[in-house]
């Protein structure tokens, strides 16, 4: 069993770099289906899903070939449709995208139905509207989802009822190869959003309007293989900037763009926290005296979800009170039982928490229920009193590339160990 164990009370000093957005990498990694040529990605983020999605092209006859820790080559030119395997699909959410870049491709998919972090229903309702809009017949049952264009892929207009970044990535990937013009109406905005759509016009796509509610996509007939950059992570920016935020001291966070930051910082702005904007930096200082805000989370621009359990550690560490209001999420609140063993004091009600702050966090032994949940709990245990256990650390490296060696860096005391039969052994990070 690896566990991550932490012992509380040191500030942060130092630079961190940020690795490249997992959420952009996924998509892109997927998109690469609809290339029948090598295309190389950079900045690819050192996180296990990363490694499944690879492993689920590579098992579907793509080469893979890694560069070297962050750049990899994958060539989709013999790759066949429909051949993903079933137990991979079920360990990441982003496996749906397999069901837009085969059936771009294919025009036609059959996929099993993504796994992922449990944060209650998440359905595929938007995305099998557009597939079916595209000319798809889709079937949900035994586990699969299948979708059957191959009378006829086409372009057409396709109004969302809710804003849905898989939806709005999925009908991208459907529609680059597809006969005609596709519109998205109420797309998602998010960053990573353009992140695909430049990668894709990098290959030869017109997608125009990425990063606005309406996306115009004029198929073409044929991709071509690029090389290719992923953004950086604004998840990770954020986990670094509320790590400093608690713990004390002055970081400088390399390798972000201030921009897609924008509503994490202001937000921890208004908690009392110094942070200075460069071109692709952000330099964080706090003496770990916040003051209580509240926030609600929604799809950008406004405040991420994924940064949500982070903040509310902040929360905890306020003098006052603090209320978090979940607007993207059903289940977000899993993480809440973990920081209560710690010493936290929050009242979820429905989908609000009310956090009481100025309480003193003490080192616990706690599991990480989720990807972002595990983020929040190293961000407690640097501010807590005493020794924390944090055990289901895959869950924090799904999305972390090398959480622990970099906060080791900027001087935490942080230790990945193994631990078998009851004997604890380092693992070097």
């Amino acid at each position: 069993m690896e566990k991550i164990v932490i012992k509380g009370g040191n500030a942060l000093h130092g630079t961190v770099g940020v690795s490249g957005m997992k959420n952009a990498a996924l998509p892109v990694l997927f998109a690469c289906i609809l290339v029948k040529d090598k295309c190389v990605i950079e900045n690819v983020p050192d996180v296990r899903d990363v490694a499944v999605t690879l492993e689920i092209l590579s098992k579907m006859g793509a080469v893979v070939r890694r560069i070297n820790k962050n750049s990899v080559c994958v060539d989709c030119t013999h790759l066949k449709g429909g051949t993903s395997d079933y137990e991979l699909v079920r360990k990441i959410r982003a496996s749906y995208y397999l069901l837009g870049a085969e059936l771009g491709r294919f025009h036609r998919a059959h996929v099993g139905m993504p796994g992922g972090c449990n944060f209650g229903v998440r359905p595929i309702d938007q995305h099998i509207k557009g597939f079916e809009a595209l000319g798809g017949r889709v079937d949900c049952g035994s586990g699969y989802v299948d979708v059957d264009a191959t009378e006829s892929l086409h372009g057409a207009g396709i109004y969302f009822d809710v804003v849905s970044v898989g939806a709005t990535i999925n009908i991208m990937l459907s529609a680059v190869l597809a006969e005609g013009t596709t519109t998205i109406d109420n797309a998602a905005k998010e960053p990573h959003i353009v992140d695909v759509a430049n990668f894709l016009n990098t290959c030869g796509a017109d997608i125009r309007g990425a990063g606005t509610d309406m996306i115009k996509i004029n198929g073409v007939s044929s991709l071509h293989g690029c090389s290719y950059a992923i953004i950086p992570d604004m998840i990770e920016a954020g986990t670094f900037m509320a790590c400093a935020a608690v713990a004390g001291g002055e970081i400088r966070v390399q390798n972000v763009i201030p921009k897609h930051m924008e509503s994490i910082t202001a937000k921890m702005r208004e908690m009392n926290v110094e942070i200075e904007e460069g071109d692709d930096y952000l330099i964080v200082r706090s003496d770990g005296n916040l003051t209580p805000t509240s926030l609600k989370t929604l799809p950008y621009p406004g405040f991420p979800t994924d940064m949500h359990p982070q903040m509310s550690v902040l929360m905890c560490r306020a003098t006052g009170i603090s209320y978090v209001r979940e607007g993207v999420f059903d289940n977000r609140f899993r993480y809440v039982e973990e920081l209560a063993r710690m010493g936290a004091r929050i009242k979820v009600d429905g989908k609000t928490a009310i956090i009481e702050g100025g309480v003193h966090l003490t080192g616990a032994k706690v599991t990480s229920v989720d990807l972002r949940a595990g983020a929040a709990l190293i961000i407690a245990a640097l501010a807590a009193t005493g020794k924390t256990e944090i055990t289901e650390i895959n869950r924090i490296e799904r999305g972390y590339d090398n959480i622990v060696g970099k906060l080791k860096e900027l001087g935490a005391d942080i230790r990945k160990m193994y631990q078998p039969d009851d004997a604890s052994m380092d693992i070097a990070n």
